[in-house]
């Protein structure tokens, strides 16, 4: 018989510790609230309205949409728990991000050869608008070198650069991780790290000094087709304000299209899927992509302006300097390229009003709860995910509330409108207490945990969760379920291809009068009854032994004591 490591023995001690720290809560918790799926209806109807304009930041629907999650939060008995002025709190906490539009048609060339060949925005190429602070981008025959997946990760003594001089120059990297084809190897399996990133991949280029960064999109190791990829990256631009955006910005970030990139390896004499292989290898060598150039020559926009996360708060009785955060994204694309349909309305209705009603109607329940809650309550509706998790990004950084004190984060985001399932999921794989007592409470409805049916995909990174969560704070983001009560496993995968072939990041992400939201109304009791304990817990749960963000948790152990 195997024995049980020390970190095991320490992990189940703990794990017993902060059940047995939950007993009193669970055992004088009342019965969850019901949720009423006709007001959740209501709510995503409203929010994914042609009238709120796709919800964009800076936009006229981003006023709209403030003004109606706030006026519904106050409704809903919340309190304001936002930027304080004169002395009071407000509804919102202002987020100043870096916005940066393309104006007019950007000229793009990769001359092969000799031949030029003009490339159309959103075809074959997908340029994002400058982020590191110019309103010019002027690129002039820069040559192109492959670098394989564009990681450099000494930990795992890896580095896709080997000294190659990129300076100046347009890199050409994969997207996803060197482990994503074979499903094994130094970075996870199947599960995508951080590196397998689009966000780390940009991120590395600029370090490198590149010109420029081409990402090859494919859609299995993206996990999305070429029109989110379109949708997501040829419209407005936000970041964070950064003291210094050309550190982790370089001047050119964009998608290619994979048959034009193979062509491109082609006119060179290089085989795309041989040397996809060797990028898997560790000894990979950079690869200049001969007789090829990249020209680009377009204006940016680029200005700082001022958006809002939305914050509702209900005050502790006995702990009132101890937080507990609800969360979810208001924002999306907002208005954009006209699909076959012609609408140029990217609504939003899964993608993330599911999420903002859902946070709407939990605020709803604890201030219509017969006892407040011993710790106090956050509802944190940010802005910008869709642009890179700007909004969770800002507050995470800027906390209203202290990161220290703030027992975990519960975030929602692009929940199921159909009926209940028999399972749940999280957002990637993480061990963290908060998961354990997530699966110890929705047992009470009997419905199961299962592990993200696509660790590959990298959700963990693409949610406002994430933010938090490299902070220290443990973090989930919930996930609908797998296995309908009605129509089973397969009906939740044909719904789940659908929407991401079909749907997601597409005007076509609309409110449907068919959906019953009987399922989600039955998720928010689940996570109402979660919230609730840990509100009225002395816990503090932590990440697993061997987490990477577990350093960071206990670094701010003195806030706890």
């Amino acid at each position: 018989m195997n024995r049980p490591s020390r970190n095991a023995l320490a992990a189940s001690v703990l794990s017993l510790a902060v059940a047995f720290a939950l007993q009193p809560a669970l055992a004088a918790n009342p019965q969850a609230p019901s949720f009423d799926p006709h007001r959740l209806a209501e709510e995503v109807k409203t929010l994914s309205s042609d009238a709120f304009e796709g919800r964009g930041p800076a936009t006229p629907g981003e006023t709209k949409t403030v003004e109606y999650v706030s006026a519904q939060m106050q409704a809903a008995g919340l309190q304001p728990g936002g930027d304080i002025k004169d002395g009071k709190r407000t509804w919102t906490q202002a987020v100043p991000l870096l916005r940066a539009e393309i104006t007019g048609t950007p000229t793009l060339t990769m001359n092969e050869g000799g031949q030029a060949q003009a490339l159309t925005q959103g075809e074959q190429i997908a340029v994002r608008a400058a982020l590191n602070g110019d309103t010019h981008v002027s690129i002039k025959d820069a040559p192109l070198v492959f670098v394989g997946y564009g990681v450099k990760a000494p930990e795992r003594n890896w580095d896709d650069f080997k000294g190659m001089d990129v300076k100046g120059k347009v890199i050409v990297a994969l997207i996803n991780d060197p482990d994503f084809e074979t499903g094994k190897g130094d970075f996870g399996g199947k599960a995508m790290t951080y590196y397998g990133r689009w966000t780390y991949k940009y991120e590395e280029a600029a370090r490198q000094g590149a010109a420029g960064l081409l990402i090859v999109h494919e859609t299995d190791p993206a996990s999305y087709g070429w029109a989110t990829v379109k949708n997501s990256n040829t419209n407005t631009m936000f970041d964070v304000v950064r003291d210094d955006p050309k550190a982790v910005h370089a001047p050119l970030e964009a998608w290619i299209q994979r048959d034009f990139a193979v062509n491109l390896f082609k006119s060179a004499g290089l085989d795309f899927e041989a040397l996809k292989k060797q990028a898997q290898m560790r000894d990979f060598q950079p690869v200049e992509i001969k007789g090829a150039t990249f020209s680009a020559d377009y204006d940016v926009d680029s200005k700082v302006i001022t958006s809002q996360n939305i914050v509702g708060f209900i005050e502790g009785s006995r702990k009132s300097d101890e937080y507990v955060i609800y969360s979810a994204h208001w924002d999306h694309l907002g208005v954009g390229e006209p699909d076959a349909r012609g609408d140029t309305i990217y609504n939003g209705a899964v993608d993330n009003a599911t999420g903002t009603a859902a946070l709407i109607e939990l605020g709803r329940a604890f201030a219509h709860a017969k006892q407040k809650p011993e710790r106090s309550l956050v509802f944190l509706n940010v802005t910008a995910e869709e642009k890179g998790l700007l909004g969770s990004e800002y507050y995470s950084s800027k906390p209203l509330y202290p990161l220290g004190k703030t027992v975990g984060v519960i975030n929602m985001d692009a929940l199921d409108p159909h009926g209940p399932a028999r399972d749940f999921n999280i957002s990637g794989s993480a061990k963290l207490e908060l998961l354990d007592q997530l699966v110890a409470t929705a047992k009470q409805w009997n419905v199961r945990y299962s592990p993200d049916p696509k660790p590959e995909a990298g959700h963990f990174f693409r949610s406002d969760h994430f933010p938090f969560a490299k902070r220290g704070v443990p973090a989930i983001s919930f996930g609908s379920g797998d296995d309908r009560v009605d129509g089973g496993t397969a009906a939740s995968k044909q719904w789940s291809e659908m929407y991401t072939r079909d749907r997601y990041h597409q005007p076509a992400d609309e409110f449907d009068a068919a959906w019953p939201f009987t399922g989600m109304a039955r998720d928010l009791q689940i996570l109402y009854t979660l919230g609730s304990d840990l509100a009225n817990s002395n816990a503090w749960p932590n990440w697993g032994q061997d987490s990477e963000f577990r350093a960071a948790r206990d670094a701010s152990a003195d806030a706890r004591k």
